[in-house]
């Protein structure tokens, strides 16, 4: 499976993994109820205490956090090691409110780097590969989490940053880049670029690991065919530690979780009450390896369902399904919800490129959705009439998936702006 395969841990029984996290979650709950006053007076709100919580078993009777949670012990009120033990700190990409600030320890960033090192190796990535990063950098965890797995697999490592498309694609060319990782829309875009400079036989990619924003499996199809690749999904969050949290193996059947790091579970988003397994629900985490910033049942808001059976690959631990979407961008249009990645799905199967936005309005106490997408060059040329018939398919194809009236609209190719990190997909008016 790869010189960094870790056999041992990635295969270990359920048995060995559920003790793993067991006394993980004892030993978490002790540090933060000790060492972090925020966290204990809302388990002291509960009247819960540490002798409370014997094993995962217990760990309903532990509160939730939230990222208002976060924002509101910002900078310091959620660090649980002195800050002369911390060595870096990483941020999310949230432009209002106060940031989320996560911390490290020396033995958290190794941790973060393992992790990213499992990723790669299971999209085939070795020491004889060319690792072209096009994740931000900086504060963003995408850049740093996925070089610090890079080296850790021995890849030669290219730090490219976002953008500057232009220089992406000549480091590309000119270095073998074999696997490259960013999000899937700019992989999409790099994607265009390439086909449009017809240089797509210059390419050696095989692999490609994209994450940081929701993705459909149809998109996954579309950027393979593409790029030629297989492109592997990974997870992550700042407030757990990065991308890495879990990752896809060769089987492309959910992403692996990190256990002997990382407690997933799936909760019912409107009542908090664990959901079993197979079932769809919002994902919490708790990261009980983590030093300086563990997190105890961190709600995501991304909506997935999780399974515990043995991957055909042969990693035994639990895997997350490709997320449908998050709490905070589903849209409730009519009375419905509404997901993005249904739209996606929708319009790549019906032939259009993933470069769309979703204009929801409120006109006379009525929501409206209008979909915008790109056309593809060919069909730019096309006669008026063959483009309004195309419409009209793809507003029946709306309706059957989602089973309200969308009104659609071709616009022409490269109208729509492209983005080299996260796709800005809606455009909510009904909130301004």
């Amino acid at each position: 499976m790869g010189k960094y395969f870790q056999e041992e841990i990635e295969t270990a029984s359920r048995e060995e993994i559920e003790q793993w996290q067991n006394d993980g979650i004892v030993d978490v709950v002790k540090r933060v109820y000790e060492n972090v006053p925020y966290y204990r007076e809302k388990m002291d709100a509960l009247g819960v205490t540490p002798d409370d919580i014997k094993s995962t078993k217990d760990m309903h009777k532990l509160p939730f956090l939230t990222k208002d949670d976060l924002r509101d012990a910002y900078p310091y009120g959620l660090l649980a090691r002195p800050l002369k033990d911390c060595v870096r700190i990483q941020s999310t990409s949230g432009t209002t409110g106060r940031r989320v600030v996560a911390f490290y320890t020396m033995n958290d960033i190794h941790l973060w780097d393992t992790c990213c090192a499992r990723a790669i190796v299971a999209a085939g990535g070795t020491d004889e590969d060319v690792v072209h990063v096009s994740y931000g950098y900086g504060l963003f965890t995408g850049g740093p989490g996925l070089n610090g797995g890079s080296h850790m697999v021995g890849s030669l490592t290219l730090p490219m940053s976002s953008g500057n498309t232009d220089r992406q694609l000549q480091f590309m060319t000119d270095l073998g880049s074999t696997i490259l990782c960013c999000t899937p829309s700019y992989a999409a875009y790099l994607a265009e670029s390439i086909h449009e400079r017809g240089i797509k036989d210059q390419i050696k990619l095989k692999a490609g690991i994209f994450g940081a924003e929701a993705w459909s499996e149809e998109m996954r199809k579309d950027i393979q065919e593409k790029l030629g690749i297989k492109a592997y999904d990974i997870y992550g969050l700042t407030e757990i530690s990065g991308p890495g949290v879990s990752f896809e193996c060769e089987c492309q059947d959910g992403m692996h979780v990190n256990e002997d790091y990382f407690i997933p579970e799936i909760i019912d988003p409107k009542t908090g009450e664990p959901l079993p397994d197979g079932e769809k629900g919002e994902l919490v985490f708790t990261s009980f390896a983590k030093e300086a910033f563990p997190l105890i049942r961190y709600r995501t808001k991304d909506i997935t369902y999780i399974t515990r059976e043995k991957c055909k690959c042969g990693r035994t631990h639990a895997r997350i399904h490709r997320l449908m979407g998050r709490t905070d961008d589903m849209l409730i249009i009519k009375g419905v919800n509404v997901f993005p990645s249904q739209v996606e799905e929708v319009l790549i199967n019906q032939g259009m490129p993933a470069n769309y936005q979703l204009i929801v309005d409120r006109v006379n106490n009525s929501d409206t959705l209008e979909v915008r997408v790109e056309m593809t060059p060919e069909m730019f040329s096309d006669e008026l009439a063959a483009v309004e018939k195309k419409e009209k398919e793809i507003v029946a194809a709306l309706k059957s998936m989602l089973g309200i009236y969308a009104k659609v609209k071709l616009v022409q190719p490269k109208s729509i702006t492209r983005s080299e990190g996260k796709a800005v997909r809606v455009i909510d008016n009904r909130k301004i």
